[in-house]
């Protein structure tokens, strides 16, 4: 699956032709590609997703990142935002999760 929108929903739980929310997690997306482009990763000019056409591999082009670091990134970026946790404990846990792969993903960028 090479949709960002459509990738991010189903790690979500929600099917890809479900709509009602896609506005919520494209903000919640595209404010993650946004920190992802201040640590190097994605076009210099940043990178804007506005539906299911926009992909990966519009996003990183040749680069050599983890692919899979990034896909996790953005998904936990976006459920902070779009569907925090209740339990403060899995809240802790999905913030050390976001802060170590932003911190691996910018040493692989160095």
């Amino acid at each position: 699956m090479d949709s960002i929108l459509d990738s991010i929903k189903k790690m979500l739980g929600l099917a890809d032709d479900y709509d009602a929310f896609d506005i919520d997690i494209l903000i919640g997306i595209n404010s993650a590609l946004m920190t992802l482009n201040q640590c190097g990763i994605g076009p210099a000019d940043g990178y804007v997703v506005t539906g299911r056409n926009n992909t990966w591999s519009d996003f990183l082009g040749s680069d050599r990142i983890d692919l899979e670091a990034v896909k996790m990134y953005v998904y936990v970026s976006t459920r902070m935002l779009f569907d925090p946790p209740a339990s403060s404990s899995v809240a802790s846990a999905l913030e050390n999760t976001k802060k170590e792969l932003e911190w691996r993903l910018n040493v692989q960028v160095d």
